[in-house]
């Protein structure tokens, strides 16, 4: 019998979506098409009452939809809940089950990649709407203080502790979800984590204000890795692809239907801890046999439907897999004892679990592996500050105190992959080849909590977060300007041999950096949150004397507050590409993929009665000309008791 199976977190891939992926914090990727307007019901054009899902003898006649989660930056550590069902529902009120079982979901691991979470068959029709619910009684959730972790809660608005909740899907009648025989359906939810929560860290437990809700895409904006992760059903050579049943997150068991994952000569396999390439590793594959545990991380071709990988996991190489595994970054080194701070521990006995520090023992029999990279040779030198991991051992001593003492994880003979590291900054120089920076944040921490000593190949040169040196090889930094962001991924230097202290696969500009606005006007909200309103964007009124402690741009490491500017900052909708924009309220949500619809529903709802409690925004800032360009706009409305 094949063991049970858990991956981790931060298998975030190299290559991007090839839709338009995700949105503020939580997706499922289900299908159809784009956009939006003000959400109705419609009649149900494509309803069947031949499909069964229960029953085999039906399968023909039903569709399918492929569901998928993902994440985006905000406060939170760590955010685990109970996913109890996933309905969908048609116009005429029929409801179906696209989740078979309830799953464990941790939405932070999801900030940099999208997940399929199921394939489910169900009777052709429109579905119109839907519900998730949650439950909150042994959620995990943490929060950053001063550096460190902090555990939390979710209360609602009024301060009571959330236990099971019930969050209402709304699709706009214009792009609804569509599924019809013999072509897989898509859709993207979004569980806005930064939208809907209210973070207070002073109490301990911090607390996390929610006023949860869901948006529902049918054709993905931004653009995210993917992840697919299942025991192995079967292998085909000549197609160059292999089928598994999918089993999403940290899942052991259960059947989420079935995904074929497409591999070409690139493919990277790491099949019980041996590499391999394209076609041979799909042999090894098909040689490790039935029911295999596998994760691949690639991209998605949302036209066709075809996900393709670019690296593979299999057998005891998938975290969890015959050995405990553990995820997250280094912050210290001593000598061959390394601190992984923010960890996610993946017993392969237990659930996995956050634990806020883990030191980890290797050794020369460690072997390390290097996401998209062929070098067969790397050994334990190569682990240094601030490298993303994932690590799998054997953790002598089982806690699942997250704030407990330092657990020490023994992989003296086990393994380490390397993953792709996300580092934010300002600019402090560019040379040819080099870009020197302050360095603000490592994957969402903040670099106070790094430890860089011994990166060097001598102390005095050992990494300066003050003046971290970024080799750039032949990127283009003709547009990088002193003291803006920026962004960069991939490595850093092997440890001992700085400088340079980083190497760069990929870096953005400021121009390129994503930006989130965020504002608010108090409980009981601002009847003029704008100075004007048109079909060519809002100028925010910046001076409000309602705005309350949400009054910030966020591009990349730097908060600019909004209320010290010279000028009111002007919000208008991209050029080109996907857009959303939407209105909710405690009673409804409706959805735009048109500025001008927004806005007129936006003009028409500020009649003096209603009044505006918040905005977030995500694009890109120019804090020259104080113009935001955003791709998604959200407000939320307070209506007057009736």
């Amino acid at each position: 019998m094949k063991p049970a199976y858990q991956t981790e977190p931060g298998l975030a891939g190299k290559t991007k979506i090839i839709t338009w992926g995700a949105m503020l914090l939580v997706l499922f990727v289900l299908s159809a098409c784009g956009g939006g307007a003000a959400t109705t019901a419609t009649d149900d054009p494509v309803a069947t009452l031949e499909c069964n899902p229960a029953d085999p003898n039906t399968f023909a006649e039903c569709g399918s939809v492929m569901v998928a989660l993902t994440d985006a930056d905000g406060d939170f550590l760590n955010y685990t809940v109970d996913v109890l069902s996933l309905e969908l529902e048609t116009a005429n009120g029929r409801t179906v089950e696209t989740l078979p079982r309830s799953t464990r979901i941790n939405f932070t691991d999801y900030v940099d990649l999208t997940e399929l979470v199921t394939v489910a068959t169900i009777p052709p029709a429109t579905y119109v709407s839907g519900t998730i619910r949650l439950d909150y009684g042994a959620a995990e959730i943490f929060v950053e203080a001063n550096g460190e972790s902090k555990e939390a809660v979710v209360t609602d608005v009024d301060g009571t502790v959330l236990g099971q909740t019930e969050l209402k899907i709304t699709l706009s009648n214009r792009d609804q979800l569509r599924v019809v025989k013999g072509r897989p359906a898509l859709l993207q939810l979004d569980f806005d984590l930064d939208a809907s929560h209210s973070v207070d860290i002073v109490p301990t437990p911090a607390t996390a204000a929610s006023e949860q809700f869901i948006v529902a895409e049918v054709a993905p904006v931004d653009e995210k890795d993917i992840r697919v992760r299942g025991p192995l059903v079967s292998v085909s050579e000549d197609d160059m692809t292999y089928t598994v049943a999918i089993r999403p997150f940290n899942d052991r068991t259960g059947d989420f239907g079935r995904v074929t994952v497409h591999v070409t000569d690139e493919t990277e396999f790491e099949i019980d801890e041996t590499m391999h390439f394209g076609t041979e590793g799909l042999r090894a594959l098909a040689a490790a046999g039935q029911g295999t545990p596998t994760v691949a991380a690639g991209t998605l071709n949302v036209a066709e439907r075809e996900f393709t990988a670019d690296i593979v996991l299999a057998g005891s190489s998938v975290p969890g897999v015959e050995r405990d595994a553990v995820v997250g970054n280094i912050i210290k080194r001593d000598g061959n004892f390394l601190t992984i701070r923010g960890a996610t521990i993946i017993p392969a006995d237990r659930l996995a679990h956050f634990h806020d520090d883990v030191v980890v023992e290797v050794g020369t029999d460690t072997k390390v592996f290097k996401d998209g990279d062929r070098v067969a040779d790397l050994n334990i030198d190569a682990l240094s500050i601030g490298q993303r991991v994932t690590i799998r051992g054997n953790q002598p001593t089982a806690t699942t105190d997250a704030l407990a003492p330092q657990v020490l994880f023994d992989a003296t003979d086990g393994s380490v992959r390397m993953h792709v590291t996300h580092l934010l900054g300002i600019v402090n120089s560019i040379l040819p080849g080099q870009a020197d920076i302050t360095l603000h944040g490592i994957d969402r921490r903040r670099v106070q909590v790094f430890d860089f000593t011994g990166t060097g190949v001598s102390p005095d040169v050992d990494a300066d977060p003050d003046n971290y040196e970024i080799a750039t090889g032949n990127l283009t930094l003709a547009a990088f300007s002193e003291g803006k962001p920026i962004v960069a991924r991939g490595f850093p230097t092997a440890f001992g041999m700085a400088p340079p202290d980083f190497t760069g696969r990929t870096v953005i500009d400021y121009t390129g950096v994503r930006s989130a606005l965020g504002v608010g006007w108090g409980s009981e909200g601002t009847a003029a949150p704008f100075i004007s309103s048109g079909p060519d964007g809002l100028i925010l009124n910046n001076q409000n004397d309602d705005i309350d402690q949400r009054h910030y741009v966020k591009q990349g490491p730097i908060l600019i507050d909004i209320t010290t500017l010279d000028s009111d900052t002007q919000i208008v909708p991209r050029e080109t590409g996907r857009m959303l924009f939407y209105l909710k309220s405690a009673d409804s949500l409706r959805l735009y993929s048109d500025f001008a619809d927004f806005v007129n529903d936006l003009n028409n709802s500020l009649d003096g009665a209603n009044m505006a409690r918040s905005m977030h925004a995500r694009g890109l800032y120019d804090a020259n000309s104080n113009v935001f360009t955003a791709y998604k706009i959200g407000v939320y409305l307070l209506e007057p008791d009736t």
